[in-house]
């Protein structure tokens, strides 16, 4: 459909400034209101089966009634509109239907502020300085309420049957409970799929973690369709081996490499850090398991004595942090770290951080799903490497 060049020549005549068009009472938006006032007055016609005056109206049994008002708001601020009425109440607009507010798209722009981490009033105010609409908290609530069903489907969806690797962490947040600020821990579990993408499987809010926690974790996991489970990488989550052995019992746990390295390094004095950090890569980075085990008796031996908490957390935890180096290198480097849901955690904690306390768990729950639903967004290809690593046995028995 195309606009004639002289009726657009005529509407632009007395045009002198971006405002006469743009502005809150510009062309743009006065052409919007003439002609959704016009599409309803179409609309009524039709409804009725004959024109305004038109003699076939007399005792038709329905006739116009009128007008009322109603506002929309959108991009452009509020407009008001009259919406034509019948005599039977029984016209319902189609181009703007009853109880209809806000333009299509603008609860989106409220659910996108909400999901960068911005407060209700903050929302309110952005809107009111970006559009000049005022809106209520009550209705920025109503919008991000919502999104509940969504979630719950999100929750509940059927996911794949096998994920080579799974990479589980947690954050935790402050919620208002019984008049008293609780911490909680959000649960995350980021999947690669056969095809090498990263995919969302799931968060959970607890106050506590556990065997018992995460045994109903991966049951749910279970119960969506997740067989089979190769290497879950964690980064010491209380109970997860447990519980993933129990549920997946030819699952091998990986604790993270990295996060054991930083937690080694935490009490090193700045003189030794670095040095530390060279022989302690010297373990992780050998070519054999029997290697590590060589260089991480070299190390006891040069640091034992200035540092002797170090080896033996290694040794402690050392049958959950070598099952990688059984592995080629292009498996290696996606397994011996959670650098992959560490990111998505960082991303959330952004979000997360203009937040003091959540009133709720619901609250917590709807945010860091809008908040993933943008992560996860980014995530087109698959991760480095993968289509090398699918060429090597993943799981040592197959």
């Amino acid at each position: 459909m195309t606009i004639n060049n002289d009726l657009l020549d005529q509407l632009l005549k007395d045009y002198e400034k971006p405002e006469d068009i743009l502005g809150e009472n510009g062309l743009l938006k006065q052409l919007t209101k003439a002609v959704l006032e016009r599409a309803m007055q179409a609309e009524l016609t039709h409804h009725l089966g004959y024109s305004r005056h038109d003699p076939k109206g007399n005792n038709s049994g329905n006739s116009r009634n009128g007008k009322s008002k109603k506002t929309l708001k959108g991009d452009f601020g509020s407009l008001p509109l009259e919406v034509p009425r019948d005599r039977n109440s029984s016209f319902e607009p189609q181009i703007v239907p009853k109880g209809q507010t806000r333009f299509e798209g603008f609860d989106d722009k409220i659910l996108s502020l909400y999901a960068r981490g911005m407060t209700t009033r903050q929302i309110k105010q952005h809107l009111e300085e970006i559009y000049q609409v005022e809106v209520s908290p009550s209705l920025i609530s109503s919008v991000t309420d919502a999104i509940s069903d969504g979630v719950k489907a999100w929750q509940s969806r059927p996911l794949d049957a096998v994920y080579p690797i799974i990479y589980l962490d947690a954050l935790v947040v402050k919620v208002r409970e019984s008049s008293h600020i609780q911490n909680k821990a959000i649960h995350l579990i980021v999947g690669i799929n056969t095809s090498g993408r990263k995919e969302v499987l799931g968060l959970w809010v607890t106050h506590n973690e556990g065997a018992k926690f995460w045994l109903q974790v991966l049951t749910d996991l279970k119960n969506r369709g997740v067989k089979d489970i190769f290497i879950a990488c964690v980064d010491g989550l209380t109970g997860f081996p447990d519980a993933i052995e129990a549920a997946y019992p030819k699952a091998e746990v990986q604790l993270c490499v990295v996060h054991q390295v930083r937690n080694s390094l935490k009490y090193v004095s700045w003189k030794w850090r670095k040095e530390v950090a060279e022989d302690l890569k010297t373990i992780y980075t050998a070519a054999t398991v029997e290697e590590a085990e060589l260089q991480l008796e070299a190390f006891a031996k040069k640091w034992d004595e200035q540092l002797p908490t170090i080896s033996k957390s290694w040794r402690l935890n050392w049958e959950r942090l070598i099952p990688f180096m059984s592995y080629p290198a292009e498996i290696r480097r996606v397994i011996y770290t959670t650098n992959v849901i560490e990111s998505v955690n960082s991303s959330l904690r952004k979000v997360l951080k203009n937040r003091g306390s959540f009133p709720n768990e619901d609250a917590v729950i709807k945010l860091v799903y809008l908040a993933l639903r943008n992560i996860s967004a980014k995530w087109n290809l698959p991760i480095r490497d993968w289509a090398s690593a699918m060429n090597e046995p993943i799981r040592k028995s197959v």
